[in-house]
């Protein structure tokens, strides 16, 4: 039994659940009666309670992410920790790793440290295109606690999703660069993540508003190792490109090195994009533009989310932040 069951027998939203047993003033006697009539009917103890020994709360919030190795990774996870400590909240981090079996063990190992909340930071968690990932460990780690996914979207009554706009910067600066004359631009990307794919469909959409084929040959997959990507497009000698659009600002790096090994002028003969306005955007010579995600902005209406679901209040299943374009040495619009 759980809160779902309890909903669905009490004929309310778990979202209503969640009120009574947090004992909110926006629930009325009756329907506080009603619930509370089926928990006790089936035995059903609030999971709140029950982890927090009696208390309304463990005030511990459970966190799992890839890798801290990544940049963007580590720099959200610092951010929630230090603003969930100021709430009084203590963290629990996994990280755990990419691969299916992998996330599907963490998750389940953080569920059994008595968290009130689960973060998932990454869009990999709403699972992978190429591969058909399953995302069912998630929807039921929601029947038990709040699920929060930063960066991805899963559909769930208990599940919250805070996304960056990844669609509309991406289209927004592949047409700035077609704007600007470049009729050859090459996609880098070093996944198929509900993140990467909106990046794809952003970058497509472009080509076909200006009238440009959108051709497979200029869609590359690589690993996210800058070296790599320069040796890779050095060694493609059949691909003409005037302009890279990437996921990644390690990607975008790479095909900086790649333009310099070839002695392209940049911007001129070449224009590159990056993403994630991360510190490689500007330890590489000439700076990077890129696309700010603006993490913070996302970290904080994740945990603004939180609590006020903690609190038993209504708040929108998908949130949306606006991305930033930050203009520097590699493009000429």
């Amino acid at each position: 039994m759980n809160i779902y069951d309890i909903a669905k027998l009490a004929g309310v939203s778990i979202a209503t659940v969640s009120r009574v047993v947090n004992d909110s003033p926006k629930v009325s006697e009756k329907t506080k009666e009603k619930v509370r009539a089926v928990m006790a009917a089936n035995d059903y103890i609030p999971n709140v309670f029950a982890r927090g020994m009696s208390l309304n709360s463990m005030k511990t919030v459970g966190i799992i992410c890839p890798s801290v190795s990544d940049h963007y990774m580590a720099s959200a996870v610092s951010y929630l920790e230090k603003n969930l400590r100021n709430y009084g909240y203590d963290c629990i981090l996994y990280c755990s790793g990419y691969e299916q079996e992998d996330k599907e063990i963490s998750v389940q190992m953080i569920l059994q440290k008595r968290i009130d909340a689960l973060l998932l930071v990454g869009s990999c968690y709403a699972g992978d295109k190429e591969y058909g990932e399953d995302i069912t460990y998630i929807k039921k780690a929601s029947e038990e606690i709040p699920v929060f996914l930063m960066n991805g979207f899963i559909s769930g009554e208990n599940i919250y999703c805070m996304l960056t706009d990844d669609y509309q910067s991406v289209y927004d600066a592949a047409s700035a660069m077609l704007a600007s004359g470049r009729r050859q631009i090459l996609f880098l990307s070093d996944s198929y993540s509900y993140s990467a794919m909106h990046k794809l469909q952003g970058y497509e959409d472009a080509l076909k508003a200006a009238g440009i084929p959108v051709l497979g040959e200029r869609k590359v997959y690589i690993k996210n190792e800058i070296h790599l990507v320069r040796d890779i497009l050095l060694a493609r000698r059949d691909l003409e490109f005037d302009g890279v659009m990437a996921t990644d600002d390690g990607l975008a790096v790479g095909a900086v090195k790649y333009a310099r090994a070839k002695r392209l002028s940049v911007p001129k003969d070449i224009s590159i994009i990056g993403y994630n306005n991360s510190e490689l955007s500007i330890g590489c010579e000439p700076e990077l533009t890129t696309i700010d995600g603006r993490g913070d902005l996302l970290c904080k209406m994740t945990i603004d989310s939180l609590m006020e679901v903690l609190k038993g209040e209504d708040v929108e299943h998908r949130k949306y932040v606006q991305c930033r374009l930050e203009k520097r040495c590699t493009t000429d619009f």
